[in-house]
């Protein structure tokens, strides 16, 4: 099992990016996707996650409105898109796959991407 989580970058404070994790190795229809995100020094935080059957969503109130993801079944795709972005939303963001349910700690997941980093300049 693989996940390569992609698009990380620089932008300015107010700005937008998308986050990919493409999956492959195994079929993952009754899996839930997370995304996660640790700034230096701090612990793996959740910022949402999504089943990949039936697209439900859940979100933490501290991104909520500003990420959304999405998930793409043909291409085996999850993305984040983050908007208004602010510069504490500067972190390794990662991508996570368990089953059958979304949850926020990171220990419940147990397939890891290696992580992209995005940094928001204010």
């Amino acid at each position: 099992v693989q996940l390569q989580a992609s698009g990380g970058g620089l932008v300015q404070a107010g700005g937008s990016l998308r986050l990919s994790c493409q999956a492959s190795g195994r079929t993952f229809s009754d899996y839930a996707m997370g995304w996660f995100r640790q700034a230096p020094g701090k612990e793996r935080e959740f910022v949402g996650g999504i089943m990949w059957r039936g697209g439900n969503t859940y979100y933490p109130n501290s991104v909520k409105g500003r990420f959304t993801i999405s998930r793409d079944n043909a291409k085996n795709t999850v993305y984040l898109e983050m908007n208004s972005l602010k510069p504490e939303d500067t972190a390794i963001y990662y991508c996570a796959a368990r089953r059958p349910a979304i949850l926020t700690t990171p220990k419940s997941y147990n397939y890891w991407g290696q992580g992209t980093q995005v940094t928001v300049s204010s």
